[in-house]
């Protein structure tokens, strides 16, 4: 039977732009399965299920991606 409580790992400055890379990230730090990436204002919340069948919520920081406003002369 599977633990469905999940565990909540460290979170250290660990950061992503997109979801993908969040799970890679959150995959390296905790071995298992990506199950779901969650994604607030500023961070994702990678779930992992472990062989131990249990689940390990990870939480990675949103990059911030600052787009430079370039003035126009007229």
């Amino acid at each position: 039977m599977l633990n469905s409580t999940p565990a909540f790992a460290k979170e250290d400055k660990i950061s992503a732009k997109s979801k993908s890379e969040a799970a890679q990230k959150a995959q390296k730090r905790v071995s298992g399965r990506v199950l779901k990436v969650d994604q607030n204002k500023n961070k994702y919340r990678v779930k992992v299920l472990q062989k131990s069948g249990r689940v390990v919520s990870v939480d990675i920081n949103k990059k911030s991606v600052k787009k430079s406003k370039k003035k126009v002369k007229n």
